[in-house]
């Protein structure tokens, strides 16, 4: 997942825009990072700004930095699972859930079109304190392209459009996802390689802790997905 804030973020402004000129700066905002997501997949671009971490369990982890902004990619070969098989759970939802269980609405707010839809994430009075009431306005467009790549694209909406969409409800903090998204790449008939991408802009708020356990936290995430990809009944029976 990409990027929160920590303190309130005020949304005592908010834009009133039509569903033709929101559709027009999502599709544009999604594709800038569709872009930047295949870059960041692209084996290649590993010198590109990018260091490695580590290797966890298989996921090799790394890190690129730009002023505050701090970007983190996992990669995972699956085998045994088919990029079709693994999109089913590469989503602002599934993904929302693995960083913290205590995710108590999630619900699509408005389809713009078949492949893309603005989501609202809200998480409870139960979370880790680095999502405790806080609540996200997303968009998630999804995308095929030529060589067959399947690209998940998730982001924040500015903070005064998401205001104009869905206002700000009881004590909720509005919290900020900068860039986050999923590249699957098809390699035989039954792996993939998984690249998971989540920028994040500390701005003073980050815990270095946390930063130190991010890579825990991204091997976690695209494990648990897997297991859930393996679990459905609907995958077991395509297996057989």
């Amino acid at each position: 997942m990409s990027n929160l804030t920590s303190s309130p973020v005020p949304c005592s402004r908010s834009w009133s825009i039509s569903e033709d000129s929101l559709r027009r700066y999502v599709f544009y905002a999604s594709e800038n990072c569709i872009q930047e997501l295949l870059s960041a997949s692209d084996s290649k671009s590993c010198n590109d700004g990018w260091k490695i971490l580590g290797v966890d369990n298989g996921v090799e982890i790394s890190k690129r930095r730009s002023g505050s902004l701090h970007t983190f990619r996992s990669r995972w070969l699956l085998k045994s699972v088919s990029p079709e098989q693994f999109i089913t759970v590469a989503n602002a939802i599934d993904a929302a859930r693995q960083w913290d269980g205590d995710l108590v609405e999630a619900r699509y707010i408005k389809d713009l079109e078949d492949n893309l839809s603005i989501i609202r994430l809200r998480f409870g009075e139960n979370s880790k304190p680095l999502f405790r009431n806080r609540e996200f306005i997303v968009y998630e467009r999804r995308e095929t392209m030529d060589d067959g790549t399947l690209v998940v694209a998730v982001a924040s909406l500015p903070k005064e459009i998401a205001a104009g969409l869905h206002p700000k409800q009881n004590n909720a903090i509005r919290g900020l996802l900068l860039q986050s998204g999923w590249v699957v790449e098809k390699i035989d008939h039954d792996s993939c390689m998984v690249t998971y991408v989540v920028q994040l802009d500390p701005a003073g708020w980050l815990p270095k802790c946390f930063v130190n356990r991010l890579n825990t936290k991204l091997v976690m995430i695209i494990d648990n997905l897997k297991k859930q990809v393996l679990s459905s009944p609907t995958n077991s029976d395509d297996s057989t």
